[in-house]
């Protein structure tokens, strides 16, 4: 089963600078997008018959947004965490026989820190949440989860220590997220890999230089450690300040 989970960044104007090229190349059984900035019936996406898609649109235009295309059939969907509570489109769970499927655009703290309370209340939900999922059957989570967790995981640890995406307060969250059951995927089986990063600022050839952080994740109910085949970060495929990541597993 390999499972892609990708930051476009504005799903058209990614696909304008060859979204659909990977997409079909990488062939993956459930495609998951962050940040596609788009309203219902902006974008027109040939995916063939085999993907069945899941739209959740932020009710602001042009902002956040998330999708799932998927060549499995879902037992069911949920849009958000609670329902009619989400205006921001960050959350869609898929449920299927075996296991859920949440991908997630975690809010931005902002460069000056003023959504940080916010983003530290929406964390406790979101952690509420899937360890509710958890409890039923196995999870596994993916997306933009805006945190480089340690300090293996970006250029300029030294230089970016307190600003967004590298609090102390955010990379606690994520701390407490794995703790309550949950594991990395990439550093699980990359424990002491560096240089793998996910993003990059639009600073003039910060991305060449692979000065960069990795804030997009797949994460697993630990229970799931087993099935895990591989993971991967596609850095040299382009048409977003994200990169793709790749999850891997045995079917289950």
């Amino acid at each position: 089963m390999k499972l892609v989970s990708w930051n476009v960044n504005g799903l058209r104007a990614c696909v304008n600078k060859g979204f659909m090229n990977y997409f079909n190349r990488i062939n993956a059984d459930i495609f998951c997008v962050q940040e596609i900035k788009l309203k219902e019936g902006q974008i027109d996406l040939d995916l063939g018959t085999e993907y069945k898609t899941y739209w959740n649109y932020a009710q602001k235009a042009g902002y956040s947004g998330t999708a799932i295309f998927t060549k499995r059939d879902p037992l069911s969907v949920r849009y958000g965490l609670e329902e009619d509570s989400e205006p921001e489109g960050r959350v869609i769970t898929l449920e299927f026989e075996s296991f859920y499927l949440v991908t997630v655009y975690t809010p931005n703290a902002k460069r000056d820190l003023s959504r940080l309370a916010y983003r530290l209340e929406w964390e406790e939900r979101f952690r509420s949440y899937v360890l509710e999922l958890d409890a039923r059957k196995p999870v596994i989570m993916c997306g933009d989860m805006n945190v480089a967790h340690e300090e293996i995981d970006l250029k300029n640890a030294k230089g970016n220590r307190g600003n967004s995406g590298f609090t102390e307060e955010e990379r606690g969250k994520m701390t407490l997220l794995l703790n309550s059951g949950f594991t990395d995927s990439f550093r699980y089986l990359y424990p002491e890999r560096t240089d793998a990063y996910s993003w990059w600022s639009n600073m003039p050839k910060v991305r060449e230089r692979n000065i960069g952080w990795r804030i997009d994740y797949f994460l697993v109910s630990s229970r799931l450690r087993p099935l895990l085949v591989d993971a991967d970060i596609d850095r040299d495929v382009f048409g977003s300040d994200h990169c793709p990541v790749v999850l891997e597993m045995s079917e289950f």
